[in-house]
């Protein structure tokens, strides 16, 4: 058993890991999040009630605040997923993505170095600092080749800009000080309690609601997309078992670009949740001004932790994305939450 901090763990992926470690797993959690817009204790609902999960509401980048709460949890692995995400919103504000982001993932590594500093040799061997990052640092991929952990580092949004900046701290800290930390970078996740600012649960719920689907330029862009179980089952193994100064990439090997992603989710609504009033959701398809500086392709070269760590994803595409689509049809409850919440659905990220 060890004791896990994970920081955004009310997040998306970071529930999902939060769920996994508390269900699979016999280690101790402890959530620290700050609960912005994004962060959703909703989500930590099926664990919340396990003697093995905690929750503390904090601001990674309150320096003090997180030495207080590392230095009284006493964690064995720190798990890094509190971020701000979404490329839209760091086009319209920028700057609580550099101070989230950054300044935010210095005062949590200075907090950590602290900690690991006091601790005796073994646990100093034992300790971890996982930092969960993006494959959007690297830029855009032309139509061949793949993303891998030499890939040089060419962010074109001030969100991917942000998480280049904290990978590059994290590995200052371990190469400076000697801190135990590993890098992750992966590809675009999906999957339930998914915010639904982003493409694929967006499209999901305007497709049930008789919405226009809005799709950025012609819906040539191609991503690589990664079931959210999938990444959190090698988030967990590479903070078990990952060496420290490694970078690992994970990526679900499902390419697909934007439109083919939306007229697979409109088949699917079509065949599980049929309507006579909205008709074939493919009708809804809506082009829109293309997001400034959109990447053109993402694509994820994941046989590290496949060679290194036995990961493999065990969803493909359209195995995941009717899990996805079944999951919100059976949990209107959670995201009519969200909507009438502080998203409903706006556009966001068109000052260019």
């Amino acid at each position: 058993m060890k004791r896990f901090l994970v920081t955004g763990g009310a997040g998306f992926i970071g529930s999902a890991v939060v769920r996994m470690l508390v269900r699979d797993t016999p280690h101790e959690v402890l959530v620290v999040d700050k609960l912005t817009y994004a962060g959703n204790l909703d989500s930590l609902k099926p664990v919340a009630n396990n003697p093995r999960y905690k929750f503390e509401r904090a601001d990674i980048a309150d320096l003090d605040r997180m030495r207080t709460i590392i230095g009284a949890y006493r964690p064995d692995v720190i798990m890094h997923l509190a971020a701000e995400s979404h490329v839209d919103r760091s086009i319209d504000g920028p700057a609580e993505f550099i101070q989230t982001n950054i300044v935010g993932t210095y005062a949590l590594l200075q907090a950590a170095l602290g900690y690991w500093r006091c601790l005796s040799a073994e646990c100093q061997s034992a300790f971890r600092v996982h930092h969960i990052s993006t494959d959007e640092v690297f830029g855009s991929l032309g139509e061949d080749g793949f993303f891998h952990e030499e890939y040089p580092y060419q962010p074109t949004s001030p969100y991917s800009a942000s998480k280049a900046a904290s990978d590059h701290l994290v590995r200052a800290w371990h190469h400076t000080y000697g801190l135990p930390t590993i890098v992750t970078n992966c590809s675009n996740n999906y999957g339930p309690y998914h915010f639904p600012e982003k493409l694929i649960p967006l499209i999901i719920l305007n497709a049930l609601e008789g919405k226009p689907l809005p799709v950025y330029g012609r819906g040539e862009n191609v991503r690589d997309w990664l079931f959210v179980d999938d990444h959190a089952r090698a988030l967990i193994l590479a903070a078990e078992r990952g060496s420290p100064g490694e970078t690992y990439a994970i990526g679900g090997h499902n390419e697909r670009r934007n439109i083919d992603v939306v007229r697979e989710i409109c088949a699917l609504i079509d065949e599980l949740a049929p309507s006579k009033d909205i008709g074939p959701r493919e009708k809804l398809i809506t082009y829109v001004t293309d997001r400034p500086g959109h990447d053109l392709r993402y694509a994820i070269d994941a046989s590290k932790i496949e060679r290194d760590l036995g990961w493999r994803p065990a969803e493909t595409f359209e195995s995941g994305l009717r899990k996805t689509v079944e999951w919100y049809l059976a949990n209107r409850d959670w995201w009519e939450r969200v909507r009438s919440g502080v998203y409903r659905g706006e556009r966001l990220g068109i000052v260019a």
